[in-house]
């Protein structure tokens, strides 16, 4: 388990799935996920099998109150290239009354960071937010990344074109001289 000030990373388990599968079918957040369409339990099962998977190029985690231990949301690097040590840093929270730039979201995102360069050695993450989500590419600033570019016209959504903007944080601690100082503090 990873924890931070406010939030505990742990592994997802699978009592989690329903609650995951009621936000992601959720119409206020789909039109966020590049996987635009409903799914189902069984999607969800099979999602959360290979996440499980031994040699997954998936780390995703559970994003819970330290606290209560309440399910809030998910969290996790996505298509993690081993060789050039890159991955798609992928975050929501699940509640429509906590947003992504409170202080949930900042730190399951400063753990997670962490955790990708401090322990899984990751030199670059990415993610590719969509035009319409104004809060996450607010909240990815805020977390530090930069915007790399803008691919224009990716995602149709509601009759209407929008563009895909990718942002990147790399780590800056030198390869030769590496070594792990966090803030966070794994269980």
């Amino acid at each position: 388990m990873l924890k931070g000030k406010f939030v505990a990373l742990r592994a997802i388990e699978e009592e989690d799935l329903p609650q995951l599968v009621a936000w992601r079918n959720n119409p206020a957040m789909r039109k966020y996920f590049r996987e635009i369409y409903e799914i189902n339990r069984a999607n969800q099962k099979k999602w959360f099998e290979s996440i499980n998977e031994k040699d997954s190029r998936n780390k995703m985690f559970a994003i819970t109150d330290v606290n209560t231990g309440e399910l809030l949301g998910a969290c996790g690097f996505c298509y993690i290239d081993w060789v050039n040590r890159s991955a798609d840093f992928s975050i929501y929270i699940g509640y429509q009354d906590l947003y992504m730039d409170d202080h949930y979201a900042i730190d399951a995102g400063n753990v997670m960071r962490d955790y990708g360069f401090g322990v899984l050695n990751l030199h670059r993450l990415w993610t590719e937010i969509y035009s319409i989500d104004t809060i996450k590419q607010s909240y990815f600033q805020k977390m530090g990344f930069s915007l790399d570019g803008i691919h224009p016209h990716t995602y149709w959504y509601n009759n209407t074109w929008h563009n895909s903007h990718f942002y990147s944080c790399l780590n800056t601690v030198p390869d030769t001289t590496r070594s792990v100082h966090s803030s966070h503090t794994v269980a």
